[in-house]
């Protein structure tokens, strides 16, 4: 990864120098410099998603960009993090939004961080804009997420970005270094009618592991023995072990208007396209010497197993738009894939093969339109052949009956195969070795939203699950092994979201409310998980300096939390510790001066007034002591 990083900074340098040149006017000579250009509005800097919907860059502080200052970059108020930045997080509150068509691939747990096809953008921007984001880590380490993008033309745009992360740790054997070089280019011609977006993607995420405590040292971190403050004198269960994840995606799509009409009050636009998708992945788990807690192992020394995935994806589509009809599309793929191992394993009980191939057509269709603040969408998919069934289809409706508020109601229908691992898995630890037939995992999902500034954001779905897929352990087993539910799933969440507000003072507040019926002990939810954050926010300094600091709590009720497997990295589920109920106590101290946003956090404060440390991501991992954290996210316009 760090010749991904050499090419980002070779790129950088060139354009940098030639951003700070500004272009002579027709009466100037070399030696006159030009008067100050006027900074083109923010609206100006645009960020298109893969869905094609666009934004702007946001240089403002608020309470969401404090919640999204994170490794992730996102809000995780729905998953505990491990002690150290950049290992696995915990579900505390689950969505079964995804609408995939085919299985998804192993370790699904380090997947947080790893950048899929729908999540990378693409940019359209009047002046050169570089991004940086850096935030401490935990000894010995520090994340760094570095973006430069630039048009060279009104038609052609082009980024690149690197995001690292390496991180000691404060416990023996978790460091974390990661990695995510991106490139992205953008272009369409001047009437508007070709256009083409590409990315390239390499990724990789390496975790030591070391199997939790030892039994012996969680009495001693949960008493508080001072003698083990520093938290590196713990025994964990091994010191030899990691794993790592890697993968390189190719991305093309491009796309011609066969019919381009727009006026002030109508349009009718036919265009046709083509998507293009390459990705090779694997997953591998590595440990010097075998653990005897996770069973006989087929090699007494240097257990290497590696997971690998191809696929090629190609799509045909073509979509209408028009305003009196709405938007309709629909597009036709196949895909290509290879999944699995070098090796065809045999063993007493019947053979386990190596491969999982398949050629898989697939059928997608959408439309949605839009009249009077009444939006009504809808999108389905299948698989027409293969051995790899799979279909989704859902649909929507909402009213916006004001500026500030509006309602809307959706349902949704899913069938796809469980993730690879849960149909065919080789490790060199002879527990791990399988090959099911499990059938599809199939959901049907129907909620309700309303959304509004004034009176808040309330969200309630249900969703009941059959042939729910999960990792456990057997009655008679050491370690968890793929498991199938006979039983339906019926999962209830409500998630409500208000702030607010006294002159500069805030209350932010996040809850969710879950009910799982049926499954109680194979899908095990916190009944309740709660944010409040209290804050301060005004403009000091006649407005040159904005001041934002406050305190973050979170709760969730206690449950049995689901363990964490090194080998698999996945967690499986556990009956018979009660995990949670603990608080989590934050105390940030925020700033912006002009396109940057300061921020100082003390992380977990509560902890230094605990006798008793009962905080634990997962049964034998401990969340993070109280650390002071430092960050700021600077942006240039140049």
């Amino acid at each position: 990864m760090n010749t991904h990083f050499l090419r980002l900074l070779l790129l950088l340098l060139p354009f940098s120098m030639l951003s700070q040149t500004l272009p002579l006017g027709n009466n100037q000579s070399d030696t006159s410099p030009n008067p100050p250009m006027e900074k083109p509005p923010i609206e100006y800097y645009k960020i298109i998603s893969y869905d094609r919907d666009t934004t702007f860059v946001d240089t403002s502080l608020s309470i969401q960009k404090e919640y999204k200052f994170n490794y992730l970059r996102r809000d995780h108020f729905e998953l505990l993090p491990f002690s150290n930045v950049g290992q696995a997080y915990n579900t505390l509150v689950y969505n079964f939004e995804d609408t995939n068509l085919l299985p998804k691939f192993v370790a699904q747990s380090h997947h947080f961080n790893y950048m899929d096809t729908e999540d990378i953008s693409y940019y359209n921007v009047p002046t050169p804009l570089t991004e940086l984001y850096f935030k401490t880590a935990f000894e010995q380490g520090q994340q760094l997420d570095a973006f430069f993008t630039v048009n060279t033309s009104p038609q052609f745009n082009f980024s690149v970005a690197y995001k690292g992360v390496r991180s000691l740790g404060i416990y023996q054997s978790i460091l974390t270094s990661t990695g995510n070089f991106r490139f992205t280019a953008n272009y369409h011609t001047k009437d508007n009618r070709y256009k083409i977006r590409t990315h390239f993607t390499a990724q990789d995420i390496l975790n030591e592991e070391n199997g939790g405590l030892a039994p012996t040292s969680i009495p001693l971190f949960v008493n508080d023995d001072p003698e083990f403050e520093d938290r590196g004198r713990l025994d964990v269960n091994f010191e030899d072990a990691e794993n790592k994840i890697e993968g390189q995606r190719y991305y093309m799509d491009h796309e011609y208007e066969l019919i381009s009409q727009r006026d002030s009050v109508a349009h009718s636009i036919l265009a046709i396209g083509n998507r293009l998708k390459f990705e090779d992945r694997y997953y591998r788990y590595s440990q010097d010497t075998p653990f005897e807690g996770f069973g006989p192992s087929y090699e007494n020394e240097n257990l290497r197993t590696r997971t690998t995935l191809e696929e090629f994806n190609a799509q045909a589509y073509a979509r209408w738009d028009h305003h009196l009809f709405g938007r309709i599309d629909a597009s036709l793929g196949y895909t290509n894939l290879n999944y699995g191992y070098n090796s065809i394993l045999i063993l007493d009980e019947g053979r386990i093969s190596n491969r999982i191939q398949a050629d898989v057509v697939q059928f997608t269709a959408g439309y949605q339109k839009r009249y009077r603040g009444f939006e009504l969408s809808g999108r389905g998919g299948i698989n027409l052949s293969g051995d790899l069934a799979g279909n989704f289809l859902e649909g929507s409706a909402s009213f916006d009956f004001t500026d500030d508020l509006g309602v809307k109601a959706s349902t949704r229908i899913h069938s796809a195969a469980p993730n690879y691992n849960f149909l065919l898995y080789q490790n060199d630890y002879e527990n791990y070795n399988w090959q099911t037939s499990f059938d599809n995992v199939k959901t049907q999902e129907l909620a309700f939203e309303l959304y509004s500034e004034k009176w808040g954001k309330a969200k309630v779905s249900y969703t009941g699950i059959d042939d729910y897929a999960y990792f456990a352990v057997p009655e008679v087993g050491l370690t968890p092994a793929p498991q199938q539910a006979s039983e339906r799933i019926n999962y209830l969440k409500v998630k409500a979201e208000k702030t607010f507000r006294y002159g500069v003072f805030a209350l932010a507040n996040t809850i969710a409310f879950q009910q799982e019926v049926g499954g109680e002990d194979i899908f095990n939810v916190p009944q309740i998980v709660t944010r409040q954050s209290l804050f301060y926010e005004d403009h000091w300094f006649k407005k040159a300096l904005f001041l934002q600091t406050g305190i973050n709590f979170k709760w969730f009720s206690e449950y049995n939390m689901n363990a964490y497997d090194p080998v698999l990295a996945e967690f499986y589920v556990q009956n018979d510790q009660k995990l949670g109920g603990f608080p989590l106590f934050d105390i940030f101290f925020n700033a912006k001066v002009r396109q940057t946003r300061i921020y100082l956090k003390y992380e977990h404060v509560n902890q230094l007034f605990s006798s008793r440390n009962e905080y634990f991501s997962a049964p034998g991992y401990p969340y993070r002591d109280a650390i002071i954290r430092f960050g700021l996210v600077w942006n240039f316009f140049l």
